[in-house]
Order: structure tokens, then sequence, then C-alpha cells
């Protein structure tokens, strides 16, 4: 007979099994007050010793710990694999950088099971610098680094106050991934982003809960200026894909039908009238470092947005 359980944890990883052993380890020493649980670590087609690590854990008496190898590429590919793999009527999902707190298994649990009314549940990702951040890295910059801290009371993020919950720290009910589908392999990279997006459109909403709390290991080469421009251009174009923006009110909420807006070359003319702002903002903001990277940072984003635009167009 099949154990029941009340949660499956699902973390993809690739080639770092340096930051594994410490992820698993901490996900296996949860304080989880009963609740039955399973991890499973999906190996995205790594080359190094992650199959190892894993196995030596099973082999220490693990039984809720499992392998499952995605030979083929892709975040996206990983997570859906752990979805299907998945036994538990909730999935939750984390990183191989990332140490989730010792009661995290059991603030999801409580979070689900309190609100009814939510399909999926999130809350902190706190930063691990390597080294003291650069001046210019003030929570104004933290969403390239997929960290997050809204505070410390819960709210709804849903259509009418759209905030993406990262998957770095998110848990969804199953039958989410049966209503509107699995992460999306096209939006590989901004899955999460993506498919939040489906269910507000379903009318649908999740839970920010600060109990849910986790601490991400913050990548050197993600501290730089480079990086940052990198990240904003690349979400330029999967936005643009998604048409995000274009389905929004003037109150921010989501829309039901595209607003359908006046373009120039299948872009909207608003984008055109926020890069020129933008443009000017960078100009006047020379002596304030932090401020300035944020108009910089969102004409790249533009820019992105714009280029995938002309060459859908093309």
């Amino acid at each position: 007979m099949v154990e029941q359980l009340d949660i499956s944890v699902v973390v993809t990883t690739y080639n770092r099994c340096d930051l594994l052993s410490a992820a698993v380890k901490n996900l296996l020493s949860q304080e989880a007050a009963g609740l039955r649980y399973e991890v499973i670590i999906v190996d995205n087609n790594s080359t190094d010793e992650t199959r190892q690590i894993v196995e030596s854990f099973i082999r220490r008496g693990h039984s809720n710990l499992r392998y499952v190898f995605e030979p083929r590429q892709g975040i996206s590919h990983g997570r859906n694999a752990g979805v299907t793999s998945a036994r538990a009527p909730i999935i939750a999902f984390t990183d191989d950088d990332v140490r989730v707190s010792k009661n995290w298994l059991a603030s999801i649990k409580r979070a689900i099971d309190e609100h009814s009314e939510v399909d999926f549940v999130g809350g902190k990702i706190l930063p691990d610098w390597p080294h003291e951040p650069p001046s210019w890295l003030t929570r104004d910059h933290w969403w390239p680094l997929a960290l997050l801290d809204r505070g410390d009371n819960a709210f709804y993020v849903n259509a009418a106050n759209p905030m993406v919950l990262p998957t770095a720290n998110a848990a969804f009910r199953r039958d989410v991934f049966s209503r509107v589908g699995l992460f999306s392999e096209e939006f590989s990279g901004r899955e999460d982003a993506e498919l939040i997006l489906r269910l507000w459109r379903e009318g649908r909403q999740g839970l920010y809960e600060p109990a849910i709390t986790v601490t991400a290991d913050v990548q050197p080469n993600r501290m730089t200026k480079g990086y940052h421009h990198r990240w904003n251009y690349t979400t330029g174009r999967f936005n643009s894909m998604m048409r995000l923006g274009e389905s929004m009110g003037r109150d921010g909420s989501l829309l039901d039908k595209q607003l359908n807006p006046r373009t120039i070359f299948g872009v909207p003319i608003y984008l055109y009238r926020q890069l020129i702002s933008e443009g000017l903002c960078w100009c006047q903001t020379f002596s304030q470092e932090s401020k300035h990277l944020q108009h910089e940072n969102r004409i790249y984003y533009l820019v992105g947005y714009v280029a995938k635009r002309f060459q859908q167009r093309k």
C-alpha cells in the first residue's frame, strides 16, 4: 500500500553537486510536526556527481528522498518531471542554492489548510551574501536575484494585486496543474511567472505568508550590473511574449480581454513613451547610483520588450 503523503518537495538541479548536499540535508531535517513528506531531486541531465550525492543519502536510510532523472534540459522540464512524479496533494518547490527554514513545510501546510480560497502560497526569500554587496544593490534591485521580502503581514496575490511568488519558495495545490497545465517549456526561466499569470486569468489567487521563509545563496556573478542588465532585457522579451501589461487596467489589475492598445510596428505606443520617460529620468539621476541603475535596468527591460515584438512581427 502506497503511503499517504501531505507534501511533495521538488528540487531541480543541474551540475551543482557542490550546493546540493547542503540543500538535501536541510530539507531532510525539517521540524515537520508529524507531516509526511517526500523530497524529489530532479537531475536535469547533470554530468557531475549529482546522482551519487542523492543516492548516498538514500543509502543512509532517508526513504522519503527520491531521485528522478530528466534528460531534457531546462528548468520547466525539470519542474514538470517533479510534478509528474509527486504523490502528495501539495507540491512545494525550492532550489539547490536555497536553505529552507526549519518549520518551512509546517508553515506551508498550515497556510494551505487555513486558506481554502488560495491555490498557492509563498513567502520571504532572504539573501545570504558571499561578501558585502555593492552600494547600489539595495532592495530595489532584489528581484533579479529572486529575493523577496514584502514585510511581516500576509496578503493575497491575484489579478488585482499581481505579484509573483518565485518557485524558489512556493507551494501549489496539486489540482492547479490539472486546471491550467504544467510549467510552460516556452517560458523556461520565467516559468513561474507565466504559470501564475495563467492562474490569475482564471480568477485564482495565492497568498504571501511571511512565516514561509527561506534563505538563498547569492551567486557572486549576480552581484554585477551586467547581470542585472541581461536579466531585465531577457525578462522584457519574455513579458513581451506574454503581452504582460497589455492586458492590465489602469489600476494594475488583469483584465479578461486584451486592451488592444494602439501600436506602431506592433509595439503599444505607451511603451515608446515609457522608454523616453525612463531615458530622461536616467539622465537626471547620475548622482544617485541605485536610482540611476533602476532607470537603466528599466530601459533594458523596455528595449527587450520592443525587440521581441519587432522579431515577432517580422
